[in-house]
């Protein structure tokens, strides 16, 4: 099923399912923003709002996540890359700058390693390149075995405490409360094959000074998941690549620290020329509440702000 072109929430169908994504801004090259597990395209919001003037944005729902609903495949970190390249192919995007979160970042690499040809940037954030560890694979299995049992609230709610960082509960209740919700919409099943496809990637660290297009490497300073020394490691092996550690978050820094996390990657942006549009730059004008959001069917991922206008 196809829809309009530009936009949010349309789906597309690719590699025999219909894939759910947002399409916003202008840009020669588009920015492609890949969430972590087991999380949807909606934990991109601030960024898509923040960037929309100036490059083209889209954020996907990645296969079984969100809105890209599949209740029956077998899931793989390789096969969600192809499903990247088909979509790039429907899409008829020729190259383009991918930028993922946790498991986003898996797939951002395998998709680098396997078709570097389509890629002019890469954007890795709270993220590694080793494969599962044996006791690592053993542990996920123990989990996956007690999911199966004993459902999934268990392991969602320990899940989502590991991923902020230590104040956020406190201080950033609202976006805690929506991750929540986000993580608890996904089935059974999604989250037993989604801690499958985790436990069974390939490492791609050996394949890291072989990337030769421009990289940006994000990481909260308390991110215990993907600790900071994981993707320091990356960017030392990565010729072309610059690190930035966002202060005070944890795994999910783009919605725990989004200016700093936005403004990090605008300025990557901007130094690859070319591939945005010219435009002034951004202020932000007034703040919103939710309900006033011109996009209403997307959650406020950040207490109501809102970029505007730019001027």
């Amino acid at each position: 099923m196809e829809t309009k072109s530009k936009g949010y929430d349309l789906s597309i169908a690719v590699n025999d399912f219909d894939l759910s994504y947002d399409d916003v801004g202008e840009g020669r090259v588009p920015v492609i923003f890949l969430h972590g597990f087991p999380f949807d395209k909606t934990t991109w919001e601030f960024q898509l709002e923040f960037l929309k003037f100036t490059y083209r944005l889209i954020s996907c729902d990645i296969r079984g996540f969100g809105k890209s609903t599949d209740e029956s495949t077998h899931l793989s970190i390789d096969l969600f890359t192809d499903d990247l390249i088909k979509f790039m192919d429907k899409l008829k995007i020729e190259k383009a700058i991918v930028c993922g979160l946790s498991m986003g970042g898996y797939i951002a690499l395998n998709a680098v390693k396997r078709f570097p040809g389509r890629f002019e940037g890469l954007v890795l954030c709270d993220t590694q390149c080793m494969a599962e560890t044996v006791e690592g694979k053993r542990k996920r299995y123990e989990v996956i075995e007690d999911i199966g049992e004993n459902g999934v609230e268990k392991f969602n709610e320990g899940f989502i405490k590991k991923v902020f960082h230590p104040d956020s509960p406190a201080n950033k209740k609202e976006i805690v409360d929506q991750l929540t919700d986000v993580v608890f919409a996904n089935s059974q099943h999604i989250i037993i094959q989604g801690l499958k496809a985790i436990a069974e990637r390939s490492e791609t660290c050996t394949c890291l000074d072989k990337i030769n297009i421009p990289t940006l490497i994000m990481c909260g300073r308390e991110d215990k998941i993907t600790p900071p020394a994981l993707s320091e490691s990356m960017y030392v092996a990565i010729n072309k690549s610059k690190f930035k550690i966002i202060e005070n978050a944890g795994h999910v820094s783009n919605l725990e620290q989004p200016y700093e996390f936005s403004k990090y990657l605008s300025e990557f942006l901007s130094g690859l020329g070319g591939v945005g549009v010219e435009s002034p730059p951004l202020k932000k004008t007034r703040i919103l509440n939710g309900s006033e959001s011109k996009n209403m069917n997307q959650p406020s991922w950040f207490s109501g702000f809102r970029i505007l206008e730019k001027r």
